[in-house]
Order: structure tokens, then C-alpha cells, then sequence
């Protein structure tokens, strides 16, 4: 009897240390994926034969801890990366970028001219109607897979003097 008191006294110790634990890092018993909500999601279109398109949507963190994603996956195309454009001596220019922040309790929009999920080689056409699955990866190793219809994008550029509008891809 005082032995099966000691193991459900440690077992009781146990349990509370790990929600304490939880607790001191934000509610980190969830993972990105349970606190992070992808709204608005959709692929450019493009027309039959162009290699490329780009995924956009906007990320919403639920949760009281800051995270990233760290990658992004779809069979719509051989290589799937993060980017974003810049502007440098006037001109824009995409580049692969590592991560993408998404602050505790904040809102990370990825947009025509922005961070955005870039798809190269595409496998498929990307046609108005069809629909294309994109898995993101975040920093804690959870996945959260979408569903984004494929739409018409057109993109607003700031015309501001002396910018030169020449779009450079780079790596």
C-alpha cells in the first residue's frame, strides 16, 4: 500500500512538473501546426508552358510562442522554396530565403511582391478552378498541409521614380 502511494505520488509529480513546464514556455505543448491557422490561400495561375508559380496566403499564430516555417512541400512541383523580393538599387529582386517568421499571437502575410511559398517546375498546368496541395513545414518539425485553389493574380507594382521594374530570380 505505501508503495503503490509512493509511484502514484511520483506519477502525480511527474504530470505536474511537465504542465509547468508547458506552461513556462507559452502553451508549448501545442505545436505550430495546432497554433498556427492558414487563411486565405491560393496559386497563381499561369498560362500553359510556364515553368513557375507561386503559393500566397496569410498565417495566423494562435499560440504564445514565436515560430518559423522552415520549408514547403507539393507534388504540383519538383522544387518547392521559400522566397522573398527586395529592392535593391531600384530594382526587385526574389531570393530563396531560410524561414519565415510567424510572431506569438501575430500575423504573417505572404503576397504578390512578398514572402510567398515559390514553385519551380511545375508538374501540372495551373489552371482558374483546380485546386493544388502545399504542405508547410515549421520550425518544431510539424507539418500543416492546404488545400489552395488555383486563381488570377494581379500584381499592384509602386511605381516610385528611378525604380526600374526588371525582376531578378535569385538563389
Amino acid at each position: 500500500m505505501i508503495r503503490t502511494l509512493r509511484y502514484l505520488t511520483l506519477a502525480v509529480a511527474s504530470l505536474a512538473a511537465s504542465n509547468a513546464i508547458a506552461d513556462s514556455h507559452g502553451g508549448a505543448a501545442h505545436t505550430a501546426a495546432d497554433t498556427i491557422m492558414v487563411k486565405d490561400a491560393y496559386v497563381r495561375a499561369v498560362p500553359p508552358g510556364q515553368p513557375n508559380s507561386a503559393a500566397f496566403m496569410v498565417l495566423h499564430n494562435h499560440g504564445g510562442a514565436d515560430h518559423k516555417v522552415i520549408d514547403a512541400k507539393s507534388t504540383a512541383a519538383r522544387t518547392v522554396e521559400l522566397h522573398t523580393h527586395t529592392q535593391k538599387d531600384g530594382m526587385m529582386m526574389m531570393r530563396r530565403i531560410e524561414s519565415i517568421d510567424v510572431k506569438a499571437h501575430g500575423e504573417t502575410v505572404l503576397k504578390p511582391g512578398g514572402l510567398h511559398v515559390m514553385m519551380i517546375g511545375l508538374t501540372k498546368p495551373m489552371k482558374v478552378g483546380d485546386t493544388v496541395s502545399v504542405t508547410l513545414v515549421f520550425d518544431d518539425g510539424s507539418k500543416k498541409s492546404i488545400d489552395a485553389p488555383v486563381q488570377e493574380v494581379m500584381m499592384k507594382m509602386d511605381h516610385k521614380p528611378g525604380m526600374h521594374h526588371k525582376m531578378m530570380h535569385k538563389h
